[in-house]
């Protein structure tokens, strides 16, 4: 089945099937893809406030009503307990499952934010002529966790989570000039370079996602990446947090190039 150009409602329906159970980069194309956090109503506050503090790694796309499985603004009819091939469980900061759904962790307190993913502008680097190495490789997305830290908000900090994607140097201004457009889904990147500047100690063995191949002459450029809130997660240990499994999205009804800016 040719996933890249399957509409979104009929890609997540194939997930919540269990027909497709990879990575998403690539699929729905020319639609945005959205991070996943759920956490109970008490911490709800408090991550709210650590996204707006932390735009460019946690921006936010919406936020469910407490108890509510459907994303009505930007995927009516989905379920998010369903519709992502998989997920992460945490318990007490601790990773202890990584479910195709999340039906026997469900309560009727969480509330799910989904968050801007930088899958969403892959689509137009590769319109305006650029590879994307992981997609070429058929591999998830590298990301790395920086020495960056986030701006505290309530209970939650940690460290700044970027995925990468090397560009030969000349295409380098023309990959920060697409993605600058899209600031909803993580914008501009953060840094272009030398990864040990950010505290990545090597780059060919990320903490999620896969090592891509970086040719002679490519420099690698890194943007803020959705996996940071499962970052702050790690180092905050609430009792029990649901996301996506790194490079697993949901796919929503927002077509990408409704959240560029012109």
């Amino acid at each position: 089945m040719d996933f890249a150009s399957l509409n979104p409602q009929a890609m997540r329906e194939s997930i919540r099937k269990g027909h497709y159970t990879r990575p998403t980069a690539g699929i729905s194309a020319g639609y945005a893809q959205a991070n996943l956090v759920i956490l109970k109503k008490e911490l709800a506050y408090d991550f709210l406030l650590f996204c707006q503090r932390n735009p460019k790694p946690c921006p936010v796309l919406e936020v469910l009503d407490i108890g509510a499985v459907e994303a009505r603004v930007t995927a009516p009819g989905s379920d998010i307990r369903t519709d992502i091939p998989k997920y992460r469980v945490y318990k007490q900061g601790e990773l202890v499952d990584e479910p195709s759904n999340i039906l026997p962790y469900w309560q009727d307190d969480f509330v799910s934010f989904l968050l801007g993913c930088s899958f969403s502008f892959e689509s137009p680097l590769l319109q305006a002529g650029l590879e994307v190495r992981h997609i070429t490789m058929g591999r998830n997305v590298p990301m790395y966790i920086t020495n960056i830290e986030c701006e505290r908000a309530g209970q939650f900090n940690g460290p700044v989570v970027v995925s990468m994607r090397p560009f030969p140097a000349k295409d380098v201004v023309k990959a920060v000039q697409v993605t600058s457009r899209f600031p909803a889904v993580h914008g501009a990147p953060i840094h272009i370079g030398d990864p040990a500047a950010i505290g990545i100690k090597d780059i060919n063995n990320p903490e999620m996602g896969d090592p891509v191949e970086i040719r002679p002459g490519e420099i690698p450029v890194f943007w803020a990446c959705g996996c940071t809130p499962q970052a702050a997660i790690m180092r905050v240990k609430p009792e029990l947090v649901i996301t996506h499994s790194p490079g697993h999205m949901f796919i929503t009804n927002v077509r990408d190039r409704d959240l560029a800016i012109l």
